[in-house]
């Protein structure tokens, strides 16, 4: 029985017991027995399983919206907190580039990101203005969005994996009105060169020679830069706590990639969290090798160093041969990972991970730039990517709730409301929106429709809307339908190669005579997706991607076996 019920019914037989003139005592004893009896056993059981975890859950909530008000009630923004933080400790280390040694100090990214400021203003940029910047991760990347965002305008972080119409889409979805590239990156800015708009300025930071430069039409900013004043920018900033920072792109690998908008409470919000759930201190060191054009990367990992004044290290790429040497050399304390990087570095699982290197702690979280329905591992749990609480559900007010596994529709009940899952059940994760709220808020993004398609509406009661995460998945597969049997995956792989970035390539092909459709012709999935990749559950033709060799090979049993038992990973 729900405990609601159960606790009506307990206190209904408290009030009878009493009215009949029954003693307090005996009245207490058997409400309490009604209580139990009727299932209350299990909420108990539950809360004392989890009240630790929630009321530290609950501290780390209040303590940041608290924060969150005040930086929104004094119109704060990301650069103004930065300055409070520069003016605690200028000579500390703040950012280490780990490619060549570089440190800067809090006040020397300071004055590089005046220097910012000021170059943006010398092109008459305005607060709403969009650059977009393309480059492998580096210091500087950290302090040109920075400086633009001290003079309000917006940097569009774009992957530097992406390439021809990929990046071509990104540059235009957030209508940019310049381009800052890396020299490294500098072969994709020449194959798009003659289709972006002639009006937006291009600039390139490293090394280029000038014949480069004059073939691709770009200025040399490391020169304006080294030229710029380094003192604050004379004008003042209209924006407040819940303006626009900046774009983060989403991964794109089930289509283009959507661009993603952060506001400054946004940035602060997930950096926050990020350091009060897993107990960082001001001196650590994080040892940070994720992309800076992830929220991962530039907010979970540089944020701390903006706002709660760590020093971190900039890794350009990860790389599993150099990461313990890198945090020995600069004795870093945290280490930020994604997805399977751990698996790189000991192909085992959580514990054994822990045991063979000395972590004292693992946090994990569950969450997207743009959600409003982050979880957490607080407290360690083996496995756990988070929780919601069960004790006070309603303050952190998220919910997994039933899908209809054919139709991937919302399933509701009679009210027209969505059903809410049970423990052990699988569902989609929805937030509550409330745009008051800057826990609850979801920004969306630069595209209206691609907002519209992540929100869904009478999910907890009627007429409010929620926030749909969703999830892309991780390795991909193309279903080809090759009537005459002439597919050649070597000749796809080629002309994927030169159209997607490595994330978005299918990594596994199935290859059927025709495919199923509805009698609207609408191509049919479900049995697709769950024969997935196992060669005995259909007679097409597997194939999967093996990237170490560059090509698709057929899927054997033995293959899938590997898969399965995590010998070769995906």
């Amino acid at each position: 029985m729900h405990y609601v019920a159960s606790g009506s019914l307990s206190l209904g037989s408290l009030g009878l017991l009493r009215l009949l003139g029954a003693s307090w005592s005996w009245s207490l004893a058997a409400g309490l027995g009604v209580y139990l009896g009727t299932g209350g056993w299990r909420y108990l059981y539950v809360v004392v399983r989890t009240a630790k975890r929630d009321i530290n859950g609950l501290y780390v909530l209040l303590r940041v919206k608290l924060a969150l008000w005040l930086h929104i009630r004094n119109r704060n923004t990301i650069p103004s907190i930065f300055s409070k933080t520069v003016a605690r400790h200028p000579d500390k280390p703040a950012l280490v580039y780990e490619a060549t040694g570089e440190t800067w100090t809090f006040s020397q990214l300071d004055q590089i990101s005046n220097a910012v400021a000021h170059w943006a203003l010398s092109q008459g940029w305005t607060s709403g203005d969009v650059v977009a910047l393309f480059m492998e991760s580096r210091p500087l990347q950290v302090a040109l969005w920075l400086g633009l965002a001290k003079v309000g305008v917006e940097a569009a972080l774009i992957n530097f994996n992406l390439r021809r119409d990929s990046l071509l889409h990104c540059v235009g979805v957030s209508a940019s009105r310049a381009l800052v590239f890396g020299a490294e990156l500098a072969d994709a800015v020449s194959e798009v060169s003659f289709s972006l708009s002639a009006t937006m300025v291009r600039f390139s930071t490293g090394d280029l020679s000038p014949d480069q430069m004059a073939a691709l039409k770009c200025h040399p900013l490391d020169s304006i830069l080294a030229s710029a004043p380094r003192h604050p920018p004379p004008c003042t900033v209209s924006k407040g706590f819940s303006d626009r920072l900046f774009y983060i792109y989403t991964s794109g690998t089930t289509g283009l990639p959507k661009a993603a908008i952060v506001v400054h409470s946004r940035y602060y919000r997930i950096a926050a969290f990020g350091y009060h759930s897993f107990r960082m201190r001001p001196d650590d060191v994080i040892y940070d090798c994720l992309p800076l054009y992830h929220s991962a990367g530039n907010i979970m990992g540089v944020g701390q160093c903006l706002i709660h004044g760590l020093t971190v290290v900039v890794k350009k790429k990860f790389s599993a041969s150099r990461f313990w040497e890198d945090c020995i050399k600069h004795n870093c304390t945290v280490v930020q990972y994604i997805g399977e990087i751990c698996r790189y570095l000991l192909s085992h699982v959580w514990e054994a991970f822990m045991e063979r290197f000395g972590v004292k702690q693992i946090g994990e979280f569950y969450g997207a730039t743009e959600c409003n329905c982050s979880i957490a591992n607080m407290d360690g749990k083996v496995g756990a990517c988070g929780f919601n609480s069960r004790i006070l559900p309603n303050v952190y007010p998220i919910r997994l709730v039933k899908v209809n596994e054919e139709t991937m529709e919302l399933v509701r009940d009679k009210q027209g409301l969505c059903v809410p899952c049970q423990p052990g059940e699988p569902g989609l994760l929805v937030g509550r929106i409330n745009q008051e709220d800057p826990l609850r808020r979801f920004d969306g993004y630069a595209s209206q429709d691609a907002t519209r398609k992540k929100i869904a509406y009478n999910v907890f009661k009627k007429n409010d809307s929620a926030y749909l995460s969703g999830v892309e998945g991780k390795a991909g597969m193309a279903a080809i339908a090759d009537s005459t049997g002439n597919f050649n995956c070597n000749s796809f792989l080629k002309e994927v190669q030169h159209a997607l970035p490595p994330y978005a390539r299918p990594v596994f092909l199935r290859i059927s005579p025709c495919v199923d459709t509805t009698g609207t012709f609408k191509i049919q999935k479900t049995r697709l997706q769950r024969e997935g990749y196992d060669p005995r559950l259909t007679t097409d033709q597997i194939y999967f991607l093996n990237s170490r060799v560059g090509r698709y090979e057929l899927v054997t049993e033995e293959l899938y076996n590997a898969f399965e038992d995590g010998s070769i990973s995906l």
